[in-house]
């Protein structure tokens, strides 16, 4: 199934979740949760990884991903997609994928390792609304005290393209309390399984999330006045529900990885 992608986005096939659901809690198909539209520009480095439907002849919105090269793209592992044709959001160039590398550690987005990067055949232009965001660094320190945002175009139920990039204002929450949150809902399947890891990275809060069809897409916060990409939406529990936060790769466990397979494949 031939892919395109277009820059400035997340997925219409659903983020990992959790079983059982929570008792009582609806099962939503939405996207941002508590957002609004965002800017043209304002996230040169989203990218919507996207496959024909023939239902409207056009290419629709599939995952998300974030622009970290000029050849490079970084998305979720569990997006099931293959080398194609992309889409870049801001221009009208189509650009080919030539390679996807899933981390080689990946299983299931709950079991971590939740990363894969999109090898870009050609380089992209860079433009106002086209630019890489910077990596998170493992000496970053990402506290709840951070601005950070996340955005997509989440599951857009039946309506053709074009979409409304969405971008919400989301906190993060430490992972010692991210993990208590989920143990107390599930302590009865998980018992003294540990569910939030080391590779992971909580953030949102009742009302706003990222949310099914935002798979791949962006977490990023205001380090040192710059704009950095420290989160890869994964998989949680529902949409902006109370003491369930989403769950991201966090991109600081995964650089040396991704830097490695960007230079063996440059």
């Amino acid at each position: 199934q031939e892919v395109r992608a277009l820059l400035s986005a997340p997925t219409l096939s659903q983020p990992a979740l959790l079983p059982p659901w929570p008792p009582g809690k609806p099962f939503q198909l939405v996207g941002i949760v508590g957002g609004h539209s965002a800017p043209r520009g304002r996230w040169p480095w989203q990218v919507s990884l996207r496959v024909y439907s023939y239902r409207w002849a056009a290419w629709v919105h599939s995952c998300g991903g974030s622009l970290i090269q000029e050849q490079w793209v970084l998305t979720a592992a569990h997006w099931h997609g293959a080398a194609g044709d992309i889409f870049l959001y801001g221009d009208t160039k189509l650009l080919r994928v030539n390679r996807v590398i899933v981390h080689p550690d990946y299983v299931d987005a709950t079991l971590g390792s939740d990363v894969a990067l999109l090898h870009l055949a050609e380089p992209t232009e860079y433009s106002a609304n086209i630019r890489p965001v910077k990596l998170s660094s493992f000496s970053d320190d990402i506290t709840p005290r951070d601005q950070c945002w996340v955005t997509g175009w989440g599951y857009v139920n039946s309506l053709p393209p074009p979409y409304r990039l969405q971008q919400v204002n989301v906190q993060v929450v430490e992972n010692t309390v991210c993990e208590q949150q989920y143990h107390n809902a599930t302590r009865h399947h998980h018992q003294e399984q540990r569910i939030i890891l080391e590779d992971m990275l909580c953030a949102g809060s009742e009302g706003r999330d990222s949310c099914f069809g935002d798979s791949g897409g962006p977490l990023v916060c205001k380090v040192t006045g710059s704009w950095t990409l420290v989160g890869v939406v994964s998989w949680g529990y529902g949409c902006a529900l109370h003491d369930f936060p989403g769950v991201y790769a966090r991109v600081q466990s995964f650089v040396p990885w991704i830097q490695r397979q960007m230079q063996k494949h440059s």
